[in-house]
């Protein structure tokens, strides 16, 4: 369980889809309240997680270069 300050609040949803996601939770033998925890945190982190993503592609761009070179769709697609 959680050692850190945890607060309540109040959420409004549709029944049916209230009902839906505590089944889908218990399915994965989770709490509606665990599986929304693991949301809110993956939703707060998700702005660190583009600069992040951002600040790796900037790092790979300095090694990965192509030189100025311009790739055709057909060219980009190929496998």
């Amino acid at each position: 369980m959680y050692t850190e300050c945890v607060k309540n609040i109040t959420l409004s949803a549709d029944e049916r889809l209230i009902e839906a996601a505590r089944r889908k939770a218990r399915a994965s033998h989770r709490t509606l309240n665990e599986e929304f925890r693991r949301w809110l945190e993956a939703y707060a982190a998700g702005e660190d997680r583009a600069c992040e993503a951002q600040s790796v592609m900037e790092r790979i761009g300095v090694y990965a270069g192509t030189g100025g070179r311009t790739f055709s769709r057909d060219e980009m697609n190929e496998r």
